[in-house]
């Protein structure tokens, strides 16, 4: 494993790199938590003019930035180097404007990365689908988030 994915593996380093990171600095998006020996991260995001589109509610593109990568970077973690993992698809349901300060808590549990790996050892594609709330400072649910993962266990090197 190359050093910088080595150190990225450390989660302070990883939500320092994160809160710096272009798209995300520019839209307000924080990493809160990054917690992968329990795999969850919580990301939030205030509203501010930088996110706000024309009706004056967090901007659509910014609400599904602040939670894309985040399925497939918990997975490639707890997978290993010997997995493929690729976004495959996504959607977002809006479901009331975001006003203010929002959230999302993005989880993979202990018993699916187990059940992946069971389905991924004959190296045959695995896809996922998994879900996500996007929650406003009330506790109203204001997005559902819906991700599509492709997951392949690498064929040994020849």
């Amino acid at each position: 494993m190359r050093l910088i994915q080595k150190i990225m593996t450390i989660p302070v380093v990883s939500k320092f790199m994160l809160n710096r990171y272009a798209p995300y600095k520019g839209a307000g998006i924080e990493i809160d938590k990054i917690d992968l020996a329990n795999h969850h991260i919580r990301v939030k995001m205030p509203l501010t003019r930088k996110n706000r589109n024309i009706a004056g509610v967090h901007f659509g593109g910014s609400l599904y930035s602040m939670v894309d990568p985040f399925y497939m970077l918990l997975l490639i973690h707890h997978l290993g180097p010997k997995y493929i993992v690729w976004d495959k698809a996504a959607s977002i349901q809006f479901l009331s404007p975001g006003r203010g300060a929002v959230h999302a808590d993005i989880r993979v549990d202990f018993q699916e990365i187990e059940q992946i790996k069971a389905l991924a050892e004959n190296y045959a594609p695995v896809i996922r689908n998994y879900s996500l709330n996007i929650f406003d400072e009330a506790g109203l649910r204001i997005a559902e988030v819906q991700k599509t993962l492709y997951i392949r266990r690498k064929q040994p090197k020849q």
